[in-house]
């Protein structure tokens, strides 16, 4: 095999970002169309909290637990684009910024819909700590964000119980891997970041965090309590 073709910069580089990111997209839409019809548990609802929200248990409690981290990034995107980007984002930053903005309010609706009245409330969040007219604020909590994504469907993969439900958080984790990788490439243009040690582990194998280790990290930004007590450990 000629080295020219396993560069990763030839992955996330220029135009090929975008494309590189809208192939994982294509999947979106299926995923979605299928979760909505799959949920066996639609007589489900997790109990309620009168200043927060209990994620519940089983499945539907981990898919809640899903579409509360894809409402948070969801939130961050949508505040990006709000705000007009950072200052001096280049066209390429801006398509990728709101290319990634679709993908996640497409994973957040798509979560949403398919756990029909299972799903949590809507989630308060605090973006105060990052400074959006600064690009490596934006790009930072980016990486942050996307990075605690990826980990979080790894760490939750295996207790899943329902095969369709373990099939579309698959695709949708692969979809945060891409979006992961561009993000740090646009941190530093052609390193091998994007695979780095503080990702992959001596195994070769990416890192997962538990439920605990991934609300914990998100509560800097989500102000609402979230209750993951039944959830599986």
């Amino acid at each position: 095999m000629k080295n020219d073709l396993i560069k990763p910069q030839g992955l996330v580089k220029d135009a090929n970002r975008r494309k590189f990111l809208q192939k994982g997209s294509l999947s979106i839409a299926a995923a979605g169309l299928f979760m909505v019809g799959c949920n066996d548990d639609e007589d489900y609802m997790p109990p309620m909290m009168e200043d927060g929200v209990m994620l519940g248990s089983g499945d539907i409690g981990i898919l809640n637990y899903a579409y509360a981290l894809e409402q948070l990034e969801a939130a961050f995107y949508a505040t990006v684009i709000q705000g007009g980007y950072f200052a001096n984002a280049n066209a390429e930053e801006k398509q990728i910024m709101a290319d990634l903005e679709k993908h996640e309010r497409a994973h957040k609706e798509f979560f949403k819909a398919a756990l029909g009245a299972s799903a949590i409330a809507d989630l308060e969040v605090d973006f105060s700590a990052i400074d959006f007219d600064d690009r490596m604020s934006v790009l930072g909590a980016a990486k942050t964000f996307e990075d605690l994504g990826v980990a979080a469907y790894n760490g939750a993969g295996k207790f899943i119980q329902d095969a369709g439900y373990l099939l579309i958080a698959g695709k949708i984790v692969s979809v945060e891997a891409r979006h992961a990788a561009a993000i740090r490439d646009l941190l530093n243009p052609g390193s091998t970041d994007f695979a780095g040690d503080d990702l992959i582990d001596a195994n070769g194998l990416e890192r997962t965090l538990s439920f605990s280790e991934v609300l914990s990290a998100a509560s800097t930004y989500v102000t609402t309590p979230i209750d993951f007590s039944q959830l599986p450990s």
